[in-house]
């Protein structure tokens, strides 16, 4: 990690091949396991909502912002919530709200801001797309482990996050 450890560590080029501190049988295994069931966790998390028109990172959007005060965040506090790229995190929010789902306003105190603000058609949408979602995350991960296995999973998955994070708050949520 970066000494601010707000970037991902910058690993120097090794002029050689015998520098690269290869992995052992036991890291290997345990970074294609991570690999993956991560790869395969998100396509049941997909293909859960699927069934019902929803895309993962339209119900990421939707969840994050009905969390919030008010259902409304600004967009550039979602992006460091969600993952999505910023552009990614843009486009989605436009066709939600083509479908009625958010809208975006601009923030009165600065001008320049912008949130997003859950419509009631929304949380109607997410009020029936929570209970599938959570169904497929206790499915494919939450039962699988005991509360202790649940507490280390999480911690590394927040030592994950703050070694790979681009900036301070990218994933402040997850503490």
């Amino acid at each position: 990690m970066s000494d601010d450890g707000a970037g991902p560590a910058v690993v120097p080029a090794s002029p050689r091949g015998d520098d690269v501190p290869w992995l052992d049988e036991l890291e290997q295994a345990t970074w294609r396991a991570f690999l993956r069931g991560s790869y395969l966790l998100t396509e049941a998390l997909e293909a859960a909502l699927a069934q019902h028109g929803m895309r993962m990172g339209e119900y990421e959007i939707l969840s994050m912002v009905s969390e919030a005060p008010g259902r409304r965040l600004r967009m550039s506090a979602l992006a460091d919530r969600v993952v999505q790229s910023r552009s990614r995190l843009t486009h989605t929010a436009t066709r939600l709200e083509r479908l009625g789902l958010v809208e975006r306003r601009r923030i009165r105190e600065d001008g320049r801001g912008v949130d997003l603000h859950l419509t009631a058609a929304g949380q109607a949408l997410l009020d029936t797309m929570a209970p599938i979602h959570v169904a497929s995350v206790r499915a494919g991960l939450v039962d699988l482990m005991s509360p202790g296995e649940l507490e280390v999973v999480g911690e590394v998955m927040r030592r994950v996050i703050v070694a790979n994070r681009t900036s301070p708050s990218q994933g402040a949520d997850a503490f």
